[in-house]
C-alpha cells in the first residue's frame, strides 16, 4: 500500500456505511456463505469509484436450478449502484452506445445471463467481447458506423461494472474475471424479509447517496492505490480483487481483515475446472487419469478413457463424444518442448501397429498450463527415463513380454 495519508477524516464513517449496506444485504438475500456479503458490500461501494481503479471486477451468481436468490440479489444491488440498467433484454447495439456515455455510464445488470452464454443461446460474440474488454479501464470495443462506402471505425469506451445471474456456467473468459458466487436455494430455516420494491428501493437509494458522498471524500485514498494481497493471490484473481481490497483499506475498522479473508475463501471456491479452459481440463485429465505410468497411449485408448470419465465433459461435447479428429485440433494447440504442436504418431504396441500419443510430447504443456497434481508436489512433471521403444520398429512380440511383461495383455499402452 502507498504512504500517503489522508489529509482529513472523511465526514462519513465508512466502515459503519459498509455495515449498513451489509445489513442491508442480509435483509433480503440469504446468501451461501459469510464471505459473499462481504463481496457484495465491496462492490455495490466499487460501483461509485470504478474512475478510480484500472479494473472493475465482474460479479456472477451462478446456480444450478431456478430460484436460488439470483435476481433477488440483483434487485438489491441495483437501488445501491449508480445507474443501474437492467440488461435482459438489451441489443448490443443499446449496450455499446449507453457504456460508451461516459458520463450517465450505468452498472450493468444481466438477469439471465444462461439465455445470451447458455448451451442454447445464438451467437453472442459481441456481448461477449463487451463484457470481457470492460473489466479494464482502457479498454474499447471498435465498431463501423456509418452506411456503406461513408462507414468509419469508432472507439467505443467498454469499462463499466457488471453484475450478472444466471444457471449453469458462463464462458471461461468472463469466469476468470469475476467474483464467482455459487448460490443455492434458501433452506427452510433461513429467514429473509420480503422484498418490496416500493417500500425497500427509496432506502436501499438512502444507502446509496451516502455511499455517493463517501466516495467522493475518500478517491484521494483509493486513486493509484495498490492494496497489499492476500498470500497466494496473483494475477487475475489480484487483478480481480484489487479494487475491492482498496475500498475496504479505505473504509477501516474490520473491513480490511474480513476483505481479505473473504478474498482468499471465494478465490479457493472456484474450482479449477471452473479456472480452466477445455484445452486445460484435456491436458489436466491426460496426465492424471490416462498417462500414469504410461510412456504411449493409443488414441482409441485415450478417447475410451476420457469419454467413460463421469465428472469430465468429453462424453457429450455438444451432444457427441470426444473424437479422434477433435481430440488432434484440441491438442494442437499446444507445443511440444520442441517448439511443434502435439499430434498423433505412428506407434507399435503389444506388436500391433496403431497411432497415438507419446508422453514427450506432452510434457511440456503439463508442466506450463496444468494446475499441480492432486496428491502433489509442485514439482514440474518430468518425462521418464524412456527407454527407445516407441517406434514403427520395436516392442513387438517376445522382446516386448520379455521387457514390459503384460504388454501384450492390454495393448494399447506401454507402461514407464
Amino acid at each position: 500500500m502507498t504512504d500517503t495519508q489522508p489529509t482529513s477524516a472523511p465526514a462519513i464513517d465508512g466502515a459503519e456505511l459498509l455495515d449498513a449496506v451489509e445489513r442491508f444485504h442480509r435483509r433480503f438475500n440469504a446468501f451461501p456463505t459469510e464471505a459473499v456479503y462481504v463481496a457484495v458490500a465491496l462492490w455495490d461501494a466499487h460501483a461509485h469509484l470504478l474512475d478510480a481503479f484500472d479494473s472493475t471486477p465482474r460479479l456472477a451468481f451462478l446456480s444450478p436450478e431456478p430460484g436460488s436468490g439470483k435476481t433477488r440479489a440483483l434487485e438489491v444491488i441495483s437501488t445501491l449502484v449508480p445507474q443501474p440498467m437492467h440488461a435482459v433484454n438489451a441489443s448490443p447495439a443499446a449496450l455499446f452506445r449507453a457504456v460508451a456515455d461516459e458520463k450517465g455510464r450505468p452498472v450493468v445488470l444481466f438477469d439471465e445471463i444462461d439465455t445470451v452464454f447458455g448451451p442454447k443461446a445464438k451467437d453472442n460474440e459481441d456481448l461477449r467481447g463487451l463484457i470481457n474488454a470492460g473489466h479494464r479501464r482502457s479498454g474499447v470495443s471498435y465498431r463501423c458506423i456509418g452506411d456503406g462506402g461513408t462507414q468509419s471505425v469508432v472507439a467505443f469506451p467498454s469499462y463499466c461494472a457488471v453484475a450478472m445471474a444466471g444457471l449453469g456456467h458462463l464462458p471461461d473468459t468472463i469466469m476468470a474475471r469475476s467474483v464467482v458466487i455459487r448460490m443455492r436455494r434458501r433452506a427452510r430455516t433461513e429467514k429473509v424479509e420480503p422484498y418490496r420494491h416500493r417500500i425497500h428501493e427509496p432506502q436501499g437509494n438512502a444507502l446509496r447517496d451516502r455511499l455517493a458522498v463517501w466516495a467522493k471524500e475518500v478517491r484521494s485514498r483509493v486513486d493509484g492505490v495498490f492494496p497489499e494481497m492476500p498470500e497466494g493471490i496473483t494475477d487475475r484473481p489480484a487483478d480481480v480483487w484489487e479494487p475491492l481490497l482498496a475500498i475496504a483499506d479505505a473504509a477501516g475498522g474490520t473491513w480490511p481483515e474480513r476483505a481479505r479473508a473473504a478474498c482468499v475463501e471465494l478465490v479457493n471456491a472456484v474450482s479449477e475446472d471452473d479456472r480452466a479452459s477445455l484445452g486445460v481440463k484435456l491436458l489436466t485429465d491426460l496426465r492424471d487419469h490416462v498417462f500414469p505410468g504410461e510412456v504411449a497411449v493409443s488414441t482409441v485408448e485415450i478417447l475410451h478413457l476420457l469419454n467413460s470419465m463421469e465428472e469430465s465433459p468429453w462424453g457429450d461435447l455438444d451432444g457427441q463424444p470426444l473424437n479422434p479428429r477433435r481430440l488432434s485440433r484440441m491438442l494442437r494447440e499446444y507445443m511440444t518442448s520442441k517448439g511443434k504442436p502435439i499430434a498423433p504418431r505412428p506407434l507399435r504396441i503389444g506388436g500391433q501397429p496403431t497411432k497415438g500419443y507419446h508422453r514427450d510430447d506432452l510434457t511440456d504443456a503439463w508442466n506450463r498450463y496444468c494446475p499441480p497434481p492432486p496428491e502433489a508436489s509442485v514439482t514440474p512433471v518430468t518425462t521418464p527415463a524412456t527407454p527407445a521403444v516407441i517406434s514403427a520398429d520395436t516392442v513387438t512380440g517376445p522382446e516386448a513380454r520379455n521387457r514390459y511383461g503384460a504388454v501384450a495383455d492390454a495393448p494399447d499402452r506401454l507402461p514407464v
